[in-house]
């Protein structure tokens, strides 16, 4: 699909570095792909990442129908959501900390595993919503239709962010071979788990109105 007839290629452009540096902000995404590359390697930390292509690219949809404004403006909606997300972030938190060494080879764990729940932490993130409603839109040009803008720009922003998620798997699997050790994997899934459970109270903290 050519973007430049909904965007011009300097917006396309402009958007994409913009997506790039907000996805270098840390957050759940990057702190349980790290969770998942680390511990259980690349495999299934790309299956987390499809899932949250997924979750990025719906919550995109739904935003250029109008659904991201009605939960933005309903008090109700948006507290549900944002501590639903903040629960889930705390559920992967203790799950990764109580499997511990004794989680199974990534080989013999379903991948859908990982894709579901990178879906859901999207589908749970308010921010998301937020960065649909806020910053895409100052990118939109009044003179063109906006919703074929609107999804361009949200093509744009899951392909950028899908690259730094990969990265980050990427890297973080990258220590997996080490952490064969019991002992090794057994600290750093932990540790990892721990921080998760950091951003998840930052980030009950950072969306509260």
């Amino acid at each position: 699909m050519d973007f430049s007839l909904y965007v011009p290629i300097g917006t396309l452009l402009s958007f994409a570095l913009a997506s790039f540096l907000i996805e270098l902000t840390p957050g759940p995404n990057m702190t349980y792909l790290a969770l998942v590359s680390a511990s259980e390697g690349r495999r299934a930390g790309l299956a987390t990442v499809a899932g949250v292509a997924l979750g990025l690219g719906l919550v995109g949809l739904l935003a250029a129908v109008g659904v991201a404004e009605l939960v933005q403006a309903s008090t109700l909606a948006y507290e549900s959501l944002r501590w639903a997300g903040v629960a889930f972030l705390l559920y992967l938190a203790w799950d990764g900390w109580r499997q511990g060494a004794e989680v199974a080879a990534a080989e013999d764990m379903p991948r859908g595993r990982y894709f579901w729940r990178g879906l859901m932490t999207n589908l749970l993130n308010p921010k998301a919503a937020i960065f649909y409603i806020a910053v895409l839109p100052t990118f939109i040009d009044g003179g063109r239709p906006p919703l074929g803008q609107t999804l361009a720009l949200t093509a744009v922003y899951v392909a950028v962010a899908t690259l730094v998620h990969a990265g980050i798997v990427a890297v973080a699997g990258a220590l997996e071979p080490f952490l064969n050790n019991a002992r090794y994997e057994t600290i750093a899934r932990r540790s990892l788990s721990a921080l998760l459970a950091l951003v998840a109270v930052w980030f009950g903290w950072s969306t509260a109105r």
